[in-house]
């Protein structure tokens, strides 16, 4: 999440998740404008528009033999043309029809506060805007720079990760070692996944400007991914201490989850949305909130805070998912569906897309088989489309091609990841790419590691329990998927239902 932009007295107000009143230095105002026809996805002042490259090709290829594929889903096209078009650099108005810039309501999924309090499209045209009239204010390449970053994350855009890369090399070039664009620098590392190169450009940028909101919530980011859970808590407390504030609590919860300590994670969320001012930032912490009672198995909670997300921002994508998962697990299955239909008509991204996929085949209508594996093939659409465009994609890639692809290719590309980085989440997958191979021996180290720090993951037990039984060890097989059932009952539309069969299996 980026800087919220409140004034001094907001800024003066903010408490440090220890509970004492700090100040902090205030965050620019952003600009901001009403939206244009191109939704802000226009050329203007962007710069090195992308070429047809190889692999860039290659990708639209892809694409395109997938939505040939889908010539009777209208809705799914409407998903493929959205990934073309991407890659050509056109326009995309997603969100650019939800009301003037000056709506208090964030336009699609927006992380708070990255241009607070208006339309991400609208801001992008805006600074465009400017700097074809201020083409030496770094300042500006800088903020537009991070904005082509959140257009790419929020909208399932790829395409705009190079025009970010440019502009924020324009904005060093005018003022070497700016914090402004050493820190944009390090949440496009971030969100192509070069967490090392993250964590560079965020150490880099904190040497300038300590203070810098952006770069010590990559910083902490840039760690969680590296496995690095130790330093992640020591640099979420000394960003609590420099720059408390909504950003940096919701970071500090997640540190605090993956260690197993969620009645910490819960009291900081819950501090964090007391805190939040704009509807961004209550509709992003309160699907927080949302999922962490998920992973709990309190779907009833769940659904109550994604109903508070989505009350401050009706389009808020991720509280939609959320929404979409917590009714799946209640059973409410065809609400589930028109949730995660309407996810992925606006932002096909591998988790809803294969969350969609499994609840068709969850459902079993006629044709549902189909429907999925419409899904499963769009995944492979986006991991094309992401490589092309920079994107370390391979954790995607494991995930959804060891249950619903190719095998092999699960396994290379979550090898390839743990060479990488040693995470939680990284174990996982490899434990779980090994076992659809046929590898349990030497899956089960990486699912034990993947459970050691007390992560309260159904997913996680699941994976656990069945390669433990696979191993032989009969007892911590029951043990693991009882467990995985007793937190999360509903945890995944199929695994739950397989979690179910293996356990009574051992009876």
């Amino acid at each position: 999440m980026g800087p919220r932009g409140q004034d001094d007295e907001q800024d003066a107000q903010q408490v440090s998740v220890s509970g004492e009143p700090r100040p902090a230095p205030t965050a620019p105002a952003p600009v901001t404008s009403a939206p244009d026809e191109h939704g802000g996805a226009g050329d203007g002042a962007t710069v090195g528009q992308e070429t047809d490259g190889d692999e860039r090709v290659a990708a639209v290829r892809r694409v395109g033999s997938v939505r040939r594929l889908w010539r009777g889903g209208a809705q799914l096209v409407a998903a493929a043309s959205l990934l073309a078009v991407a890659l050509t650099g056109g326009a995309i108005a997603l969100g650019a029809d939800r009301g003037q810039a000056s709506a208090p309501v964030a336009a699609g999924a927006v992380d708070p506060g990255v241009l607070s309090g208006g339309n991400l499209d609208a801001s992008i045209t805006a600074l465009q805007t400017h700097l074809r009239a201020q083409p030496k204010d770094h300042g500006g390449w800088a903020t537009l720079g991070l904005a082509y970053v959140e257009q790419a994350r929020t909208k399932g855009d790829p395409s705009r990760y190079p025009q970010a890369e440019q502009a924020l090399r324009r904005s060093l070039s005018l003022a070497p070692d700016n914090d402004q664009a050493l820190a944009g620098r390090a949440a496009l590392a971030a969100a192509r996944h070069d967490f090392h190169g993250a964590l560079s450009f965020a150490d880099a940028a904190l040497r300038r400007n300590p203070y810098s909101e952006r770069a010590l919530s990559s910083r902490i980011d840039a760690l969680v991914e590296l496995g690095r859970y130790a330093d992640a808590a020591k640099a979420a407390r000394t960003a609590d201490a420099r720059k408390p504030g909504v950003p940096v609590f919701t970071r500090y919860a997640y540190v605090q989850e993956l260690r197993g300590d969620v009645r910490t994670a819960r009291r900081v969320l819950e501090q964090a949305l007391s805190a939040a001012v704009s509807p961004g930032d209550t509709a992003y912490v309160a699907t927080q909130l949302g999922q962490l009672a998920w992973n709990q198995g309190d779907y009833k909670a769940a659904l109550s805070f994604c109903a508070r997300a989505l009350a401050a921002d009706d389009g808020y994508l991720p509280a939609l998912e959320g929404r979409a998962r917590a009714r799946a697990a209640g059973g409410d299955r065809a609400g589930a569906v028109r949730d995660m239909e309407a996810v992925v008509a606006r932002s096909p991204l591998p988790g809803p897309l294969v969350e969609l996929g499994e609840l068709y085949e969850a459902r079993g209508a006629a044709g549902d088989r189909a429907r999925a594996q419409r899904q499963y093939a769009l995944v492979d659409a986006w991991i094309a489309l992401a490589r092309a465009n920079g994107v370390n994609a391979d954790l995607d890639t494991a995930l959804a091609a060891a249950d619903h692809g190719d095998k092999r290719a699960a396994l290379r590309a979550a090898r390839a990841e743990w060479a990488r980085r040693h995470t939680v989440h990284t174990a996982d997958a490899l434990a779980w790419a090994l076992h659809v191979n046929g590898r349990d021996a030497e899956a089960l180290p990486y699912a034990r590691r993947a459970t050691a720090t007390g992560y309260r993951s159904a997913a996680f037990r699941y994976h656990r329990g069945v390669i433990e039984l696979a191993t032989g060890h009969r007892t911590a097989g029951r043990t693991w998927l009882a467990s995985a059932l007793e937190l999360n009952p509903g945890f995944s539309p199929l695994g739950a239902a397989r979690a179910r069969k293996a356990l009574e299996g051992t009876e």
